[in-house]
């Protein structure tokens, strides 16, 4: 039997959750929740959208239900409510808020009898594991984490939350210099700052005070407040024309030394390059959506992240063909 898999909310991420699951042959798509009038949504699976309100009569028909709202606010205070109801899994990436986040999700769905993983996409996520195995291989060095250059999409959906915005992209950018040293095995000390710069682009609404919109942009915690911060403020025709992409990807590095004297010097890099962010975590959710499926039904509930989960419990494949291929 397929696993059946419930998006809710179908902006970016959704779609792309869409796209991943039919490429999938132990998954389908059962539904799509939405807080907008699902009349007004068109999907390209063809299955039900359906109005959040709703979504309690489907606990019986969704194995595991997708959140693809944002970070800032919706998935604080969604991922717990629906842990209490199904089998959940999010992307929230906040990365300083995740204790706080896991806690909370880990009570709800153990008090009612679910499993549920956050922080899953590619950082965090994939690169949060590849820093793991790194440290675990090589305990004596230094961990260095560069996102970019590419279009952040919790960071442009947190600034299109501002009053008097009416579009934002915001682009994070490695510092070049930075990025070399660590390559480079120079082992340097950076602050935040010293890694990436931030760019935004937004489309005000008309007579907005753009002066009050830059401020609230380059003072928002956790944001952009630890970062040098540049604010463009552009018409809705340049937006459209030049800033419509969603690439994005970054570096993970572990520089450190073996040796009795740390006479050999060793540098560890994991680097992703992505045509569109929002459809490459999709992929690694839907990835992730099979192993939360496959350990509830070995009795697992509470709340997991990455670092929780087995290669093995991701593929499609059984352990003969793992072994025949990919070993």
């Amino acid at each position: 039997m397929k696993t059946r898999i419930g998006i809710l909310g179908y902006g970016n991420l959704g779609r792309g959750v869409e796209l991943a699951v039919s490429k999938t042959r132990d998954m389908e798509l059962a539904a799509v929740f939405t807080r907008r009038d699902p009349s007004s949504v068109s999907v390209v699976s063809g299955v039900p959208v359906v109005s959040v309100s709703d979504i309690d009569l489907w606990q019986d028909k969704i194995d595991v239900l997708i959140l693809c709202g944002g970070s800032a606010t919706d998935l604080p205070k969604q991922t717990p409510v629906f842990a209490s109801k199904f089998n959940v899994i999010d992307s929230f990436d906040t990365h300083a808020d995740i204790p706080v986040h896991f806690a909370k999700v880990d009570e709800a769905a153990k008090a009612s009898g679910h499993l549920a993983m956050i922080s899953v996409g590619w950082d965090p996520g994939l690169f949060s594991l590849m820093r793991a195995l790194t440290n675990a291989v090589m305990p004596d060095g230094k961990d260095y984490t560069f996102w970019g250059k590419g279009v952040s999409q919790g960071h442009s959906d947190a600034v299109r939350r501002i009053p008097g915005v009416k579009n934002a992209k915001q682009y994070t950018i490695p510092v070049e210099a930075a990025l070399a040293a660590v390559r480079n095995g120079e082992n340097p000390d950076l602050t935040t700052r010293d890694k990436h710069i931030r760019e935004v682009f937004v489309v005000a609404e008309e007579n907005a005070d753009k002066d009050r919109i830059e401020a609230e942009i380059k003072q928002m915690p956790k944001y952009f407040s630890d970062y040098d911060t540049t604010v463009h403020f552009i018409d809705e025709e340049t937006f459209k024309a030049n800033h419509t992409g969603m690439e994005h990807g970054g570096f993970v590095f572990r520089s450190g030394v073996t040796g009795e004297n740390d006479e050999h010097h060793h540098v560890i890099e994991f680097s992703l390059k992505l045509d569109s962010n929002p459809e490459f975590t999709s992929s690694v959710l839907v990835a992730y959506a099979r192993a939360v499926k496959r350990l509830y039904d070995e009795g697992q509930r509470g709340c997991r992240t990455v670092f929780d989960i087995a290669p093995a419990y991701l593929l499609e494949m059984d352990g003969s063909e793992m072994r025949a291929h990919l070993l």
